[in-house]
């Protein structure tokens, strides 16, 4: 359904050292701020976009939004987690766990990006 995810940035350094972390715990590459100074990561068939506004006015998190990352087991939700905290993302919600949704047991973990964007890493757990 979606082709990419894009968020403003108000410094594309602080973010790149965040997101290179974030996605680093999954195995993503790091990238470098492209011509325009974006930074364009593209792993597992998702593309994250991370640019300075294009009207030129300060980015804002979006209320209510949340952009949730997929990831393969709980231990790369904790990894993505504690590397998010270390480069300046701040834990949000209750900690890392496990919750219990009507799609099955999710592996849940929240943050606020450096800009303010609420971030969820996700796994859905195997029916026991």
């Amino acid at each position: 359904m979606f082709s990419h995810i894009a968020l403003g940035s108000n410094d594309i350094a602080r973010s790149k050292r965040f997101y290179d972390a974030i996605l680093g715990a999954t195995g993503c590459e790091p990238v470098e701020p492209n011509a325009r100074g974006r930074l364009i990561y593209t792993h597992r068939g998702g593309r994250l976009v991370i640019l300075p506004p294009l009207n030129g006015e300060p980015a804002t998190a979006g209320n209510g939004s949340t952009i949730g990352f997929a990831m393969n087991s709980p231990e790369e939700v904790n990894a993505w987690h504690k590397a998010g905290v270390a480069n300046g993302g701040v834990a949000i919600e209750d900690p890392p766990g496990v919750r219990h949704s009507p799609m099955g047991d999710l592996y849940l973990a929240y943050l606020r990006d450096p800009d303010g964007n609420k971030l969820c890493a996700g796994h859905l757990m195997a029916s026991e």
